[in-house]
């Protein structure tokens, strides 16, 4: 009979000490392998506290470009298409303008209403009149298409009608001197049997010893108006309205919905939720 040989016990691993201060302690096996993997997996911080990724700070400079280059757009189609700002170099409508004063000028308000009596108007000065620095007068709408227009006795009369016009001071009333509408004037038609004819308008500036307008180049052609001058901008004692306008209000009333967009969008982006890691099953 013989004896047993002598068998060695396979190795016992020791089992691994785990500080009470380790917050993986009481973790599973399986529990810390998933748990190194979502560490693995997590998006490196720079040293620094919460500076970003390269790849987010990319992001963040291609939206505020993307918001450089929209309101750039925004601002080209306002100053083409909706309003723009001119300076008043002489004195031909005061007291009213002011020389030095800015005012903006409305391109849509003939697009949604005719030409109205006492509009303010700014229009692509006459031959004659244009300089190099001139290129834009801006003058009152006295006569409109049909009108017999002609000044006596201090004042304008329209179809032999004294003309009311409250937009002139007690000073500057009573001071028109004598004119009638020509047939033609210097390079330019004028009146049809009196009348301004369709499509033109008699033009004067308020201050009336001061003024040349249609009494000197006669009435002015439709599509020569520029826009409808609606605000004084500069200086800032002078801001108000010229006239009644809803432009600006449409103006402001988009650049609200616009600016409202542009801020939801950018806190919707702060507050979207991350999406989970996705853990091993």
């Amino acid at each position: 009979m013989t004896e047993p040989r002598d068998s060695n016990p396979a190795p016992v691993a020791a089992p691994v000490s785990v500080s009470a201060d380790d917050p993986r302690a009481g973790l599973t096996r399986r529990e810390r392998r998933m748990q190194a993997e979502r560490g693995r997996r997590r998006p490196r911080r720079r040293s620094g506290g919460d500076a970003p990724e390269p790849a987010a700070a990319w992001r963040v400079a291609l939206e505020w470009a993307g918001f450089v280059v929209f309101a750039v757009l925004i601002a080209f189609v306002v100053k083409t298409w909706v309003f723009a700002v001119f300076y008043i170099p002489s004195g031909s409508m005061k007291p009213t303008l002011q020389v030095q004063d800015r005012i903006a000028v409305s391109k849509l308000s003939y697009r949604l209403h005719d030409v109205n009596r006492g509009d303010i108007v700014v229009f692509e000065a006459p031959d004659g009149t244009r300089t190099a620095e001139i290129k834009d007068l801006v003058k009152r709408v006295i006569g409109l298409p049909g009108d017999v227009i002609e000044g006596r006795d201090g004042g304008v009369f329209i179809n032999g009608e004294p003309l009311d016009e409250p937009w002139l001071p007690e000073g500057a009333r009573d001071q028109t001197s004598d004119f009638v509408c020509e047939s033609s004037y210097e390079g330019a038609p004028g009146c049809v049997d009196g009348a301004v004819p369709e499509g033109r308008y008699f033009v004067m500036g308020d201050n009336r010893a001061g003024s040349s307008d249609s009494r000197v180049f006669g009435p002015i052609g439709e599509d020569w108006i520029v826009g409808r001058a609606f605000l004084t901008l500069w200086p800032v004692t002078r801001i108000g309205f010229l006239g009644p306008s809803y432009t600006l209000w449409l103006i402001i009333g988009v650049a609200v919905v616009v600016l409202s967009v542009v801020v939801s969008s950018v806190r919707s982006r702060k507050r979207r939720p991350r999406a989970p890691a996705s853990q091993d099953p």
